[in-house]
Formats: C-alpha cells, sequence, structure tokens
C-alpha cells in the first residue's frame, strides 16, 4: 500500500493503463458525487465487502478513497493481506478531490 497525495494519486492514475478506481464509502456519499469511472464496494458492509474484494482481479493495480483517507487506507490494508499487491490510498480522500462528478 502507498499513501499517495492528490496530485501524486491522480497523476500516477493517469498514466496507469492497469487501474482500477474503488469507492469505498456509502452508497449515499456516493450520491453527493463521485470520481469518473470509480467502482463503489462500502467498506462498512463487513464481510460482505471481502467477498466483493475477493472477486476483484489481485493483477490490477488500485486507487483506492473514501470521503477523508481513513477508511480507504483500512481497505488497502485489508486487500494486501487478501493478496493484493498494488494499492494506492488518496490522503485526504474525496472531500479535496478536485475533478468530481457530482
Amino acid at each position: 500500500m502507498a499513501d499517495l497525495s492528490q496530485e501524486a494519486w491522480t497523476e500516477q492514475l493517469n498514466n496507469d493503463n492497469n487501474a482500477v478506481i474503488l469507492d469505498v464509502r456509502t452508497e449515499e456519499e456516493v450520491a453527493d458525487g463521485h470520481i469518473p469511472d470509480a467502482t463503489n464496494l462500502n467498506i462498512l458492509k463487513g464481510q460482505a465487502f471481502i467477498y466483493e474484494l475477493e472477486s476483484l482481479d489481485k493483477a490490477k493495480n488500485y486507487y483506492v478513497y473514501c470521503k477523508s483517507g481513513g477508511r480507504s487506507g483500512q481497505a488497502c490494508v485489508i486487500m494486501n493481506q487478501l493478496g493484493f499487491e498494488n494499492t494506492y490510498n488518496l490522503v485526504g480522500g474525496f472531500s479535496q478531490w478536485e475533478g468530481a462528478v457530482k
């Protein structure tokens, strides 16, 4: 897992042709706006979140975000424990994102 600043996260994402954007916020938070092309998996769903993660391709690079960077950091740790090698946490989260779709 790597914690990346807003700028580094965006730059790396834009140059990664093997990237998946993962939004780990609640559905209600996503309804208020999201990063384009993000997949939503709510980390607060507990074991259901783990099951959803296990269905993902571990060979991809995952750019993970939440509202402020805390839950996404936790998600990256869980993903690493499940065998995901490339997870990138958006420090500051969606609340600081400038390219959001609302």
